[in-house]
C-alpha cells in the first residue's frame, strides 16, 4: 500500500507518532508534519484543529493498537491451554516474540511520552492516558486473579501490583533497549517477568521416592 492509498488523516497520525516517539510532543511541529505528509496547513487543520486534538487522536489510536496486540496474544494462548497459569505464560511468551520480531526494536510508548509532558495537554488527554494504564492493570489483574484461584501463591503478593509490573517492565524495557541500543532487552525483560509469575504460582514438583 502506497501513501496515495492511505487517507490523509491516517498519514498525519503515522507521521506524528513517528515524530513524537523520536523527539517528544514539544519537539514535534505542525509545520514538519505538513511537510512530511504533503498537505496544506488548512488541510491539516481540517483534520486536527490543534496539537491537543492531534495528541488525543494519537493516544486513542495507540491504545487501540496495543489492545489488538494483547487480544491476539491472549486469544491465541487461550486456544492453546485452558489452564489459567499456562495460558498466561504462553501469552507473555507470544508478546515477547512480537517485540523481538520488530526489526528496529519497539519504537516507544505514546502513553509514556504524554506522561513525561503532562503540562502540554488538557485534562481530557491526561484522563485518557490514566484510563489506558488502568485498563492494562485490569486486563492483567483479571488473568492473574484466575491463576490465584487455582494456584496458591508461594509469597504474599498484591495482585494489582503484580499486574502493574507488566507495565513497569514493559516501559522500563523500552527505555533500556533504546538507551543501550539492544532491541532484545525488552523481550528478555518480559520473559523474566514471565519467569517471576511462574515462580510465584507454579506448584513445587514432587520428587519420586527411589
Amino acid at each position: 500500500m502506497t501513501n496515495l492509498d492511505v487517507p490523509k488523516k491516517q498519514q498525519i497520525l503515522e507521521a506524528a507518532q513517528a515524530a513524537v516517539l523520536a523527539k517528544g510532543f514539544s519537539g514535534t511541529s505542525i509545520d514538519e508534519l505538513i511537510a512530511e505528509v504533503g498537505i496544506s496547513k488548512s488541510g491539516f487543520f481540517y483534520h486536527f484543529r490543534d496539537k491537543t486534538i492531534l495528541a488525543r487522536a494519537l493516544l486513542e489510536r495507540y491504545i487501540e493498537q496495543d489492545d489488538v496486540v494483547f487480544d491476539r496474544a491472549f486469544n491465541e494462548a487461550d486456544e492453546l491451554s485452558e489452564d489459567p497459569l499456562h495460558s498466561f505464560l504462553i501469552a507473555l511468551k507470544l508478546l515477547a516474540k512480537v517485540f523481538d520480531d520488530m526489526p528496529n526494536g519497539h519504537p516507544g510508548c505514546i502513553v509514556a511520552s504524554i506522561c513525561y509532558h503532562e503540562q502540554l495537554f488538557d485534562q481530557e488527554v491526561r484522563n485518557i492516558n490514566a484510563k489506558a494504564v488502568l485498563s492494562w492493570r485490569s486486563r492483567f489483574r483479571e488473568r492473574i486473579a484466575r491463576i490465584a484461584e487455582r494456584y496458591e501463591p508461594k509469597i504474599s503478593v498484591d495482585l494489582d501490583d503484580l499486574a502493574d509490573m507488566f507495565s513497569v517492565v514493559g516501559d522500563g524495557g523500552i527505555i533500556l533497549s533504546r538507551v543501550v541500543g539492544d532491541k532484545s532487552l525488552l523481550p528478555r525483560q518480559l520473559l523474566l517477568y514471565r519467569d517471576f509469575v511462574r515462580l510465584i504460582f507454579e506448584p513445587a514438583q514432587v520428587s519420586e521416592k527411589p
